[in-house]
């Protein structure tokens, strides 16, 4: 009997652990779905940000010349 309770215990453990494995990848990939957006807005932020500083440069120039 004690050698039955042990192996069912194993088994809902190995269940539960595949549960919570799968939760957890589930909740990685949706951080990883949050980073990659993050991702294109500073590059899109930055990229906007060196144009128009690009542009005020071009300008004050302009009016030195």
């Amino acid at each position: 009997m004690p050698k039955q309770n042990a192996l069912q215990r194993i088994d809902s453990h190995e269940k539960l652990c595949r549960i919570m494995q799968r939760e957890t990848h589930k909740k990685i990939q949706k951080i990883e779905e949050r980073i990659k957006r993050l991702e294109k807005i500073v590059l899109i932020s930055a990229g906007a940000l060196i144009t128009s500083m690009a542009f005020v440069i071009y300008t004050l120039l302009e009016k030195l010349i």
